[in-house]
Formats: C-alpha cells, sequence, structure tokens
C-alpha cells in the first residue's frame, strides 16, 4: 500500500506541475496576444479552398496569395501569374481612384462609360441573375459596355480595375501543370470557354494578361443573347508573355512581364491547354478570340479537325461581314444571286480581313456552281489593299493566307495599276460596288477615298468600316454619308448613331456586330451536340441572318436587325445550324434529345427545342443539402 501511496502522490506532483506550466504558457500566449493587432501574423486555419477563399471578403487576399499559398489552397490558374504585395496593390487601388478624381474634375468622355461598366461589374460580383436580367432587358444600352467598345477601354485598364478575380488564367509557368489546374476550377460542367493570349486585343495591340475583359465580355454575351448557363462558361487568358514594352515597364501590371514565347514553344502551351480543358470537359466548346494573325490562322487549322472551337475574328467577322455584304445586295434592288458580280475593295489583309475574304469567296464560288472556274471567277472580284498598297503576285513575301487574292501583274496593269498602289488609286480605277474596311486603322477611309468612291458603277456603294473599337473605325458615318452622297448603305464595327440627312430623311449606320452570330454558332453547336464547326454550319449563320430583315427594312438601307431583339436573333442563327449540323451527318444529339430525335424535328420545331433550352435569369428555388 505505502509503494501505491508514494507512486500516487508522484503522479499528483506531476499533474500539479503540468497544471503549472500549462497555467504559465497560457500566460505567455495572452500576453503575445495583447500585442497582436493582425490575424496575418500567424497562421489561420480556414475551411475554404479555391474560387471559395477568393469569394470570402474575409480571407481573400487577390493578387497576393503567395504561390505557395496558391498551391496549398487550389489557386494555381485562378489568379493573374504576377504575384503582388499588399503595398503594391493599395497603390494600384490609389492610382485608380486619382484617374478617376482627375476624370471627374476635367470630365474627358470616357468618363462614363467606364463608370457604367465598374457598377455592373459589381452587380455581377454579387448577384448574376440580376446581372444578367438587367443586361438582356437593356441590351441596347448595356451590350457597348460590357462588349465593343468599353470593353476595349477595360481591357487597356485592366491591372487598374482589377478586383475580384473571374476565369482562369494558364501562363508559360505552368507548363506541366495544365492537366491538374483546370480540376481547380469548381463547374462539373463547362459548355462554353472564351480564351485569348491577349496579343491583339481588338485594334489596340498586345495588352498582355489584360485581355482577360475581351473573353469576359464575349461570354456575358454568350450568356445573355444565346441563353447559356452562367455558371458552365469559363473565360481563359494563355499568358505567354507580352512584347508590350509598356507593360513590360510597369511595376502594377498583373501578367508575366516577359517577352512572349514563339515558335513550338509558344504552340506546346496552346496544346497542352487544349489537351486539358477538353481531358475535363469533352463536349466543352472554346472560341479563340483576339490572337493576333500571325497565330490565328495556324490555331484554327491545328485544332478545328479535332477539337470543338472555332475563331471568331477569322469565323465570326467573316459571317456578318458576309450577312451585311448580302444585304447590301438587296439594298441595292437586286437578288443575292447577283452578289457574285460585286466589285469590292478590302483594306486590311489581317486574320479578320482573310477570313472574310475566304467567307465571300466561297459565298460567291457557292452561287456559281461550286467548282474550281467558280472559285477563280470569285477570286476576281476582290482588290485587296494593306499597309504597303495594293497585294499583287509581284510582291515578295505575300504570307500564305492573302496569296490567292493576290492580283495579277497584267490584270491591274490593264487598269493602270501595279504593285503597291494606294487605296485612293485603288478605289479610282476599280470604281467597287463596296469599300470593305478590317484594317484597325482610325480615318484610313480620307476625305480623298471617300470622294473616289462617288464614281462607283454601283446606284447605291456600300462602306463597311468594321474596324473595332471606335477610334480604329476606317470612317463615320457622318465623313460616308456627307462626302459620298445620301444614297449609299453604311455598316460599322462599333456603334454609331443614325445620320440626319435632312428633309425628314435618315442616314441608316448599321453595327455588323459580331454578337448577331456567334452566341448562335456557339448554342447550335451545343444544342446538335456537333463533334466538329464545319464551314457549312457557319455559311448557315451567316445566310439566316441576312435573311431576316424584312424586304422594306433593307430597300431603306437597313442590313442588320436591332439589337434588341438579339436573343430572338440568336435562337434563328442557332437553329439554323443545328440544321445544318445534323444535314452534314455531323450531330450527335444533346442530353435527352439524341440524334435521331433531332432528325425529326421540322424547322419550326428546332427553332422551338433552341428556345427551350436557352437559360433565362430567374431566381431559382434553392435547396440546401449537407452531404
Amino acid at each position: 500500500m505505502s509503494n501505491f501511496s508514494s507512486q500516487l502522490r508522484l503522479s499528483s506532483t506531476l499533474i500539479q506541475r503540468f497544471k503549472a506550466r500549462f497555467a504559465a504558457a497560457m500566460e505567455t500566449i495572452e500576453r503575445r496576444r495583447a500585442f497582436t493587432t493582425t490575424e496575418g501574423s500567424r497562421p489561420t486555419i480556414v475551411h475554404k479552398r479555391s474560387v471559395d477563399i477568393l469569394h470570402d471578403p474575409w480571407f481573400n487576399k487577390g493578387t497576393a496569395f503567395s504561390m505557395t499559398e496558391r498551391d496549398r489552397l487550389d489557386l494555381r490558374g485562378l489568379l493573374p501569374p504576377n504575384v503582388m504585395t499588399d503595398e503594391q496593390q493599395i497603390q494600384r487601388f490609389m492610382v485608380d481612384l486619382k484617374r478617376l478624381e482627375v476624370n471627374a474634375r476635367d470630365g474627358p468622355s470616357d468618363t462614363n462609360s467606364l463608370a457604367k461598366w465598374r457598377i455592373l461589374n459589381r452587380l455581377h460580383d454579387r448577384n448574376e441573375a440580376m446581372y444578367y436580367k438587367v443586361l438582356l432587358d437593356n441590351i441596347e444600352e448595356y451590350a457597348p459596355i460590357v462588349y465593343t467598345p468599353t470593353v476595349g477601354l477595360v481591357c487597356q485598364n485592366y491591372s487598374g480595375l482589377f478586383r475580384r478575380p473571374r476565369g482562369m488564367y494558364f501562363s508559360a509557368a505552368d507548363r506541366g501543370e495544365m492537366m491538374s489546374m483546370v480540376y481547380n476550377w469548381p463547374a462539373e460542367q463547362v459548355d462554353m470557354i472564351v480564351v485569348t493570349d491577349g496579343s491583339r486585343i481588338l485594334g489596340l495591340g498586345d495588352l498582355g494578361v489584360q485581355g482577360i475583359g475581351i473573353a469576359i465580355g464575349k461570354l456575358d454575351l454568350y450568356v445573355a443573347a444565346a441563353g447559356i448557363n452562367p455558371q458552365r462558361v469559363l473565360p481563359v487568358m494563355i499568358d505567354v508573355g507580352t512584347n508590350n514594352e509598356k507593360l513590360l515597364k510597369d511595376p502594377l501590371y498583373l501578367g508575366l512581364q516577359e517577352k512572349r514565347l514563339d515558335g513550338e514553344e509558344y504552340l506546346s502551351v496552346i496544346d497542352e491547354f487544349m489537351e486539358a480543358v477538353f481531358t475535363r470537359w469533352p463536349n466543352v466548346i472554346v472560341q479563340f478570340e483576339d490572337f493576333q494573325s500571325k497565330w490565328a490562322f495556324k490555331l484554327l487549322q491545328r485544332y478545328r479537325d479535332t477539337y470543338r472551337m472555332f475563331n471568331d475574328d477569322v469565323q465570326g467577322t467573316a459571317g456578318v461581314a458576309i450577312a451585311g455584304l448580302l444585304g447590301a445586295v438587296r439594298a441595292q434592288g437586286r437578288p443575292m444571286i447577283d452578289f457574285p458580280k460585286q466589285k469590292i475593295v478590302v483594306a486590311g489583309a489581317g486574320s479578320a480581313g482573310i477570313g472574310v475574304l475566304n467567307a465571300a469567296r466561297t459565298t460567291m464560288a457557292r452561287m456559281l456552281g461550286n467548282n474550281e472556274s467558280a472559285f477563280q471567277s470569285a477570286r476576281s472580284q476582290f482588290w485587296v489593299v494593306d499597309a504597303n498598297g495594293l497585294i499583287t503576285e509581284d510582291r515578295s513575301n505575300i504570307v500564305p493566307e492573302a496569296l490567292p487574292f493576290a492580283r495579277k501583274v497584267n490584270e491591274v496593269g490593264r487598269q493602270g495599276l501595279s504593285e503597291g498602289a494606294s487605296l485612293v488609286e485603288v478605289v479610282k480605277k476599280v470604281k467597287p460596288d463596296v469599300l470593305l474596311g478590317l484594317s484597325a486603322v482610325g480615318s484610313l477611309f480620307s476625305k480623298e477615298v471617300l470622294e473616289a468612291l462617288k464614281d462607283s458603277t454601283s446606284t447605291k456603294p456600300a462602306i463597311f468600316a468594321m474596324s473595332n473599337p471606335t477610334k480604329n473605325a476606317e470612317c463615320t458615318p457622318e465623313q460616308a454619308f456627307s462626302i459620298v452622297g445620301d444614297n449609299i448603305i453604311f455598316a460599322s464595327g462599333s456603334p454609331f448613331s443614325d445620320v440626319d440627312l435632312g428633309d425628314g430623311k435618315v442616314g441608316h449606320c448599321n453595327q455588323g456586330n459580331n454578337m448577331y452570330l456567334f452566341p448562335g454558332i456557339g448554342l447550335g453547336t451545343l444544342l446538335s451536340g456537333a463533334r466538329l464547326i464545319s464551314d457549312g454550319m457557319l455559311q448557315a449563320a451567316a445566310e439566316c441572318l441576312a435573311a431576316y430583315m424584312k424586304e422594306e427594312d433593307v430597300l431603306q438601307g437597313i442590313i442588320y436587325p436591332s439589337i434588341s431583339s438579339i436573343r430572338d436573333i440568336t435562337k434563328e442563327v442557332a437553329a439554323a445550324v443545328v440544321r445544318e449540323a445534323i444535314k452534314e451527318d455531323l450531330a450527335e444529339g444533346y442530353r435527352d434529345m439524341d440524334v435521331r430525335e433531332l432528325r425529326k424535328l421540322n424547322q419550326e420545331e428546332t427553332v422551338q427545342y433552341v428556345k427551350n433550352n436557352m437559360w433565362n435569369p430567374h431566381y431559382p428555388t434553392l435547396v440546401y443539402w449537407n452531404e
């Protein structure tokens, strides 16, 4: 018993010593806590990861998350790659605040549109259903804010405007990691991705990682116009560096501050991205946006026969332009079948210009019989002028994509033209039916060029100033109508107001906006289950848009519909794409509608099928499930 008692006393003594040490330790901790002013001074346990923590104002650090934190918390790829200090974040905020103060004082024209964008963006952060409801109900007013022209201004200032992450960022620094990174995105299903590398945002050039704004804006229109579920869209930036010297030297720039990758290194990044997203989401559709011409065609040809993808600059712009060109023929009081007789001078041989040329030649050739002779005949209707003048076969180092449209030397010689002839000279000699601008050079259609167009052989010449944003438009409608005359057709890429011609007459300004087509192309591809996006599907979309306008409107010079009817337009375009996919045996069905059921639908039923599958911005009933 004595031995047991001594052991018990020893145990009691040890317990007392432990209690005393524990109390002393707790006192030390409490004393230290008295001098602790922020949670950041010691580790904080969080029960969130990935986008959840980015959306939590208590724990979110934004661009200040370290790379180890990004890996630990599944954030890699959800933020721009440049890690910022909190001092830099504050500096960015103050720079933005001072800019607003200066703008408010001096009142430049951009303040109002940017202010609207900020207000809409904050609503988007808080309440998606309400955001899309506001956007859809006021699409004519707000489409120019979330898309062109304001989106160009947003991209230029994105490092200062960035507040809350939206979309994913894949960078050159993520090579080898992309297959795992895609699983950081919380959506089990993604229907639509818009991806850019920021190399040529609109006509503004290389904006690097800031180009993410264009992908966000495009997807806003996919949701509003096509009714793609906003929880199944994903904006993507592929940051392979930038050649913009200003951004390379800017301490507040959010992207990789190194020169752009090129050649095989560049391709390996895009290849890895495509493999990763299609591995996780095999049925996703990827729209390439604002890639420089050097890569736009190459990537399109590289992927279009393997993946569900298209390039909006090459194919979407082309489709909208074709619809406008066919509308211009109708506006001249002629049947659309007369399109192959149009003489067209094209200013610009970049990705958009060549895309339009290819589509226009294909359309003409199809109307002429769709054989080799038809293609050669169609080719002779175009005169292409770039920064170095008229493109002929005499030119050295012609880019392969432009080569089919180089004029033969003896042809131009007979017209008194030669290699490198200026735009004014070409317009004077050719006397075109259509002057089409896709140059990204503001005011390229000078007074001299427009004066020359007055001698056009057409009774109602068409002027398409299609470059974006507004400052890059080749001319304004006021210039076109005042110089060429009242009896013209005018279209632009950015929105302009109609022109008062006096005596109750109106000069209609048609906006050849890509949003007429790309939402319908994407939605039609999705609902058909087409495994590829064919030229025929794109052609069907363009012809549907061209036929959408009523004859009485077209004869007044109105060749594009009102943006306010965008949902109805998209529904019709998507139905045309579905029908063409079925016709070409590319359709594989969607959800419960297999391809056999799709084939049974007539045209009216196809339109209803599309309408039934368009998401609408209404508040759903919510049910909580605790796993």
